[in-house]
């Protein structure tokens, strides 16, 4: 199992929209990807701005067919417009 953890840093005045942006369409798109198992937001305890996307996926092909997939690609320009930066750590699921 793959897991990748991709921080975001919003921009302030998109708080609001980054979080339903998420949970109307790039979560539920996702959910639908093959080799899908699951995906979380968490918003950062100390940080209103910073948030933390965890996602897992079934195994490499997966996590990298969803990547590259046509849905994914038509999402980023809205995700992108919502945080100044962001950083990606994968992880293979140990237990």
């Amino acid at each position: 199992m793959i897991e990748r953890h991709i921080t975001f840093n919003v921009h302030a005045d998109r708080v609001e929209a980054f979080e339903r942006f998420f949970a109307d369409q790039y979560g539920p798109t996702m959910a639908k990807a093959p080799g899908f198992v699951r995906v979380e937001l968490l918003r950062e305890v100390d940080s209103a701005t910073r948030y933390q996307m965890v996602l897992r996926f079934e195994d490499a092909d997966s996590a990298a067919a969803w990547r590259t997939s046509e849905v994914h690609q038509a999402l980023q320009p809205a995700l992108t417009a919502l945080f100044s930066d962001n950083e990606i750590q994968g992880y293979v699921v140990i237990a």
